[in-house]
């Protein structure tokens, strides 16, 4: 387009040819007949062609009025369209995010507010990416996910780690322990008891956290079986091969022959975390940070279920 046709130009030049009258185009446009039509004159210079052919009674198009009303019509829209899309940009509703998100997250009410997003931002690309804090933090550092949901991550360089929740801690006994009838039960009571528990690899600040339960007593905790899943603690727990400590949403997946019970004066809790890189700046980043700390930064309701309930059967990770 000749740079010296201006976007008011086309406003003024399809406001006339709709309306086919200068008056009524002016009042359209809140200015004076006479700049108008000046404006007019101006835009047929530029182009080299009349656009209106006027008269004492009617204003009509020209030929190539009619093929310029088109492409002034198409202009202006696609100007529009596009300011649209860089404002959705600049508000975070527009863009590709990557998400990396812990398993046993899924027990608390994280899949609401990804639900809550998606409903808020329908045009964002959205990726989910299941894994251990561990493995969530090392993707942040490596670029390949945008922001993490992690429990007990910790303080990293090159990271910021914001805590939204936390949980209390349960002991997992299989049904036919003898404590599992207690509705709280100290953690030294364990003391003789093997134990199933996740990989220190796969968050440890977690691992640190669950084992101090059992070291406040003066023992650590005689590991039989490791399992990467809550989902396949519970299981081996109810098999038999030991007991557990948990962060309280896994009493929402308790198998059938294994119980949760709270334990009683323990210092530690869960937290579940928010992390990102440090600077990360971009609109869309901010924006998810901003509904997760409105949505999940507040005290977490109806994260320990029915000690029996087996409401999900998916893969969990700690």
């Amino acid at each position: 387009m000749d740079p010296r046709v201006e976007l008011r130009h086309l406003r003024y030049f399809v406001a006339v040819a709709e309306e086919l009258h200068f008056g009524r185009a002016a009042l359209r446009l809140h200015l004076a007949q006479p700049p108008l039509s000046q404006q007019i004159q101006k835009l047929e210079g530029i182009v080299g062609h009349p656009l209106l052919l006027r008269t004492s009674r009617a204003v009509k198009l020209t030929a190539a009025g009619e093929v310029f009303l088109d492409r002034a019509r198409r202009t202006l829209r696609t100007v529009e369209q596009d300011l649209t899309e860089v404002r959705s940009v600049g508000r975070g509703e527009i863009g590709s995010l990557r998400v990396g998100f812990i398993g046993s997250g899924m027990l608390t009410p994280l899949p609401a507010m990804l639900g809550r997003y998606r409903e808020k931002n329908p045009k964002a690309d959205l990726e989910l990416r299941e894994a251990t804090s561990s493995q969530i933090m090392q993707s942040l550092l490596d670029g390949a996910v945008d922001v993490g949901f992690l429990r007990d991550g910790g303080p990293l360089p090159g990271l910021e780690v914001e805590t939204l929740f936390s949980e209390p801690f349960v002991a997992v006994l299989p049904a036919s322990h003898p404590l599992a009838r207690r509705k709280t039960l100290s953690a030294a009571a364990l003391r003789d008891d093997p134990f199933v528990l996740f990989p220190q690899a796969a968050g440890g600040l977690a691992y640190d956290k669950t084992v101090s339960i059992c070291e406040v007593h003066g023992f650590r905790p005689n590991i039989v079986q490791e399992a990467p899943q809550w989902l396949t603690v519970m299981r081996l727990v109810g098999a038999g091969l030991g007991v557990s400590l948990a962060p309280g949403c896994v009493e929402r997946i308790a198998a059938p022959d294994a119980v949760c019970v709270r334990i009683s004066r323990a210092r530690v809790r869960s937290d579940i975390e928010l992390a990102w890189r440090s600077g990360e700046d971009r609109a869309i980043v901010t924006a998810f940070r901003q509904l997760a700390r409105e949505f999940l930064a507040r005290p977490a309701r109806g994260l320990a279920g029915s000690p029996r309930s087996a409401r999900s059967q998916e893969r969990l990770q700690p």
